[in-house]
């Protein structure tokens, strides 16, 4: 039973998805979203969101959903065709950069 529990336990590890992304790469790949985002994260338009120091699973979850068409309205329009030429590493690595921004 024991190593039953084990196995459950390390698969469970292995397969629950991880937030670990490379702030550096993330970094260098937002550089586009400064545009709009500003360079250090706070918007330089004050209807667009600030990116600084958001939480990372919130970024991760919102550009998938733009990515995938599945966010709509507001400014998904210019959204959309950002968060699409992303890979999902790529978006792992700039919420990790935003993240990380104090």
């Amino acid at each position: 039973m024991k190593k039953v529990l084990a196995i459950a336990v390390l698969a469970t590890v292995i397969s629950a998805p991880s937030l670990a992304g490379d702030a550096a790469a993330g970094k260098a790949k937002a550089a586009v979203c400064a545009a709009c985002h500003g360079a250090d994260g706070t918007a330089m338009i004050p209807t667009y969101p600030n990116l600084k120091g958001q939480n990372e699973q919130y970024l991760v979850s919102a550009l998938k959903a733009y990515k995938n068409k599945q966010r709509t309205g507001g400014m998904a329009a210019v959204m959309q065709p950002q968060a699409s030429m992303l890979s999902d590493t790529d978006i792992e690595n700039v919420a990790a950069y935003y993240a990380s921004l104090k």
